[in-house]
């Protein structure tokens, strides 16, 4: 007798009635093959491919895996997959609404099917950064004596997250954000499956952008969105989605923006352009629009820790920080909660003194190298350590600056060919104003001249 009576119930509850359930649990892949994205993880001897031994049916791998990732990347279908190529009982719980007494229930029934049908269980356990350290090692038991087969997703770093004892026995694998393509070939594919909607409605090309640009690589919200669409269509009787069906059943108004082709630099360039000009308004306005438009959030991250040193630099060192922080926040949560990120370290950027001093040094530095202008290192600076560093006069007369009152010695660092060059100009906005007067005393006493 099958134990899981409420999971075969809901199966044939689905393939009698399709539409019972909602169109992303319906375009649910029932197998690795059909599985789209993370392809690090299911090519031929891949972890995934691995843990079912390779589609065989049999248990293999670890009894314990992690799955982190973006909202939307598969984490709960990877876990079904998994239990039915490897026909075992699925049962799923989320952090958010169970507790240690919900877990002992599952960890219960599945030693109970394990001896009374033979039997194994699979475990997801949704959101499992939310349990607390005390939950978490209720779950140790199961997985050291293998009673269940314990498959955790999370959206957070599992080495903040994640107990270690836990983490120490788990498989870790890294779920990426998908593609457009994949999202792409999502739509179609429900669009045409039978499982879907079988062939009801086209989606034209504008349509289908505008679904990609606000799914942002959620295969769920691809869909869901989908669905909306589709259902709106089919009630007016038009035979395809237009733009103006999807933006009414998704509420939201389709940016003209494509990722791919000039927009895409000139909206970005707008940001960085607004940043530097110190307008907050207009730098938050094209913020707001690459968000809207799908862009990856890392993508913007890396524009605003760029914008810290070209624009900002010394001026406030502490604008890198923040933008460095931003990514690294962008990084763990994602959309939607990361835009507030965004647009905090946005706004910092553009308010904080600006100064393009690093830009041109660094700049002025690498042009003299392309023009051959390098030289040998001065002889006292060349590296004494090796035998025979000596006889060749390398390290010689080298004054070590900490024996020196100040810690700043008077010799000669650059090449000859470049001796007295200044790259560094610095400006007097904001900290770099300290700078120029550090630099300039600096100087003075490296040329012996204090």
């Amino acid at each position: 007798m099958e134990p899981d009576l409420f999971t075969a119930a809901a199966e044939e509850r689905q393939e009698s009635d399709p539409t019972a359930s909602p169109l992303a649990v319906r375009m649910r892949p029932r197998t690795l093959d059909e599985v789209v994205g993370q392809q690090h993880l299911l090519k031929p001897g891949a972890p995934l491919r691995r843990l079912v031994g390779d589609g065989a049916g049999g248990p293999a791998g670890p009894s314990s895996v992690l799955l982190w990732g973006p909202p939307g990347t598969g984490k709960t279908t990877l876990a079904y997959v998994v239990s039915k190529a490897t026909n075992k009982r699925f049962v799923e719980l989320s952090a958010i609404t169970a507790g240690v007494k919900e877990v002992r229930a599952v960890i219960e029934g599945a030693r109970r099917a394990s001896g009374g049908y033979g039997k194994e269980t699979v475990l997801f356990l949704d959101e499992i950064h939310r349990f607390s350290k005390a939950q978490q090692d209720s779950l140790l038991p199961a997985v050291e004596n293998r009673w269940v087969t314990l498959i955790a997703a999370t959206t957070e770093n599992p080495y903040f997250s994640i107990i270690p004892p836990l983490l120490s026995r788990s498989l870790l694998l890294t779920l990426e954000s998908l593609t457009d393509d994949d999202i792409r070939g999502l739509l179609r594919r429900a669009l045409s499956d039978e499982r879907g909607l079988g062939g009801a409605v086209t989606l034209p090309a504008e349509s289908e952008d505008h679904l990609v640009r606000i799914a942002g690589g959620d295969a769920r919200r691809a869909l869901t969105a989908l669905e909306a669409g589709a259902g709106s269509a089919i009630a007016k009787g038009e035979p395809e989605i237009t733009l103006l069906t999807m933006e009414e059943a998704v509420d939201k108004a389709a940016v003209k923006y494509d990722r791919d082709g000039d927009q895409h630099y000139d909206v970005a360039s707008g940001l960085i352009k607004s940043i530097r000009g110190s307008d907050v308004d207009a730098a938050l306005h094209y913020l707001a629009r690459m968000i809207e438009a799908g862009e990856d959030p890392r993508f913007i991250a890396r524009r605003l820790m760029i914008s810290a040193s070209e624009d900002i630099g010394l001026a406030d060192s502490t604008a890198l920080q923040t933008a460095v922080a931003a990514a690294q926040a962008v990084a763990l949560i994602g959309f939607p909660e990361a835009s507030l990120t965004l647009a905090h370290a946005t706004i910092a950027l553009a308010l904080a003194p600006k100064s393009n001093a690093v830009t041109t040094a660094i700049g002025a530095a690498l042009q003299d190298v392309r023009d051959g202008r390098a030289g040998p290192v001065p002889p006292h600076l060349r590296d004494s350590h090796y035998k025979g560093a000596k006889k060749l006069g390398h390290g010689e007369s080298y004054v070590y600056p900490h024996d020196v009152p100040g810690g700043i010695a008077a010799q000669q660092y650059a090449p000859d060919v470049l001796r007295g060059t200044r790259y560094y100009a610095p400006t007097r906005y904001g900290a770099e104003a300290r700078y120029a007067d550090v630099v300039e005393r600096v100087r003075r006493r490296l040329a012996g001249e204090e």
